[in-house]
């Protein structure tokens, strides 16, 4: 009897560690609204920041160069790279704070996202504008469509921001993030 509970345990905790190995891993990935609020730039990503009530210290359309890094009026160049647009905007405010102005106002946007990129049976393979909202399938339509031979079954996707470069397997509706890297392979049936 000890031992059947015992094998019984070991059954258990095993099935429990192989799903969780081959648990997807955008599973945990955020929905389209939850993307704005979390999002860390990242170089190639072009910002506004506006500094209410003046005009010599906001600064329109600023690319992030490959550092990271944007230069402001008053404070100099600043590191946002990983930063959300919350950080940054507490950055800026605390920066003007008392040296420069009493109360600062920041708003910091997202003028144009860094590209992602798709390869593969595609009818255009190569890098094009992030919009919110992506999905492989958008991505492949404005990639010219799949092409006749693609697997809509072997769909992969490395995510920019992972250190390791490791793919998954993706589906259609699986969300596309800027400096995402989306492949498409070719059907042999």
């Amino acid at each position: 009897m000890l031992v059947r509970g015992f094998v019984s345990v070991v059954l258990l905790m095993w099935a429990v560690l192989g799903l969780a190995q081959t648990a997807p891993v955008e599973a945990n990935l955020p929905t389209a609204s939850q993307f704005l609020s979390i999002y860390k730039l990242g170089a190639g990503d072009v910002v506004s920041i506006r500094v209410f009530g003046e005009d010599d210290l906001s600064r329109e359309k600023i690319r992030l160069t490959d550092t990271g890094s944007i230069f402001m009026p008053g404070l100099g160049e600043l590191t946002v790279r990983g930063k959300t647009l919350g950080e940054v905007e507490k950055l800026v405010v605390d920066g003007l704070r008392g040296r420069i102005l009493v109360n600062p106002k920041v708003s910091v946007s997202v003028e144009e996202y860094r590209p992602f990129f798709i390869n593969g049976m595609v009818d255009k393979p190569g890098g094009y504008p992030f919009q919110p909202g992506l999905t492989v399938r958008k991505a492949a339509s404005l990639a010219g469509g799949f092409k006749e031979r693609a697997s809509l079954n072997k769909l992969f996707l490395i995510r920019g921001d992972d250190p390791q470069q490791k793919q998954f397997k993706a589906e259609l509706n699986t969300p596309v993030f800027p400096g995402d890297i989306v492949t498409v392979e070719e059907s042999f049936f």
